[in-house]
């Protein structure tokens, strides 16, 4: 019997450690920022983004996921729906670098490997770190000191992928970030000029599809995983 279930234990264990399926790519797309300036919209993509992916395929449900992003934002209250927000004419740049973990859940089985899982919707829950320039202070009139800052953000989104062709496969996904800061579009309540009275912390976006190359030994999933 203790002979039975150690070969269960080493049969099991082998089958994790060949079930490395590793994914690695580039995401491409645009990203876009919703706070006190300009637009409101939750998916607006008005500047170019991108980004390096690498993934971990835990089992078919599961993937573990790390991406650094490169995240340039902007905009502009005279793009803004409101009469307010065009007459005041404020507007800013700002470019966000994120590093991210988390874990994709697929709705159904994902294995490359197969020939009849091969796409699935997917839901995204995330932490990450990100650097960005904000105001320190307006020593003259109209000329502001700036820093860089380090801060976090929660992210959540959803997607989908499908195998492309052979090791290739393609996603399609929207990340949304809330933020715990009030100042990536560069306002301040310390600083006059820059106080717009907002009490809501921003949020930034990325929609975009990225590319991946699967690459390790085949899957080997216990049933029911």
């Amino acid at each position: 019997m203790k002979n039975s279930i150690l070969l269960l234990i080493v049969i099991n264990f082998s089958c994790i450690l060949r079930a490395q399926v590793y994914e690695a790519g580039i995401f491409l797309g645009g990203s876009n920022y919703i706070g006190d300036i300009g637009r409101t919209n939750y998916i607006y993509p008005n500047k170019f983004a991108g980004g390096l992916i690498f993934k971990y395929n835990w089992n078919p449900r599961v993937a573990l996921r790390t991406t650094y992003s490169y995240l340039p934002i902007e905009a502009n209250d005279l793009e803004a729906d409101t009469d307010f927000k065009v007459s005041r004419g404020l507007q800013f740049k700002n470019t966000i670098h994120e590093l991210a973990i988390g874990l994709e859940y697929n709705f159904y089985e994902y294995d490359l490997s197969s020939d009849d899982k091969t796409w699935t919707p997917y839901i995204l829950l995330e932490v990450a770190a990100f650097n960005y320039n904000y105001v320190v202070n307006e020593p003259v009139p109209n000329q502001f000191t700036y820093d860089t800052k380090n801060a976090f953000a929660i992210p959540f989104g959803f997607g989908i992928k499908s195998k492309l062709m052979g090791k290739l496969a393609i996603a399609f996904e929207t990340k949304f970030r809330y933020t715990f800061n009030d100042d990536l579009d560069y306002t301040s309540p310390t600083i006059p000029r820059l106080n717009v009275g907002g009490t809501n912390n921003d949020w930034y976006v990325f929609s975009g599809v990225s590319l991946l190359y699967t690459f390790g030994r085949p899957a080997c999933y216990s049933n029911g995983l």
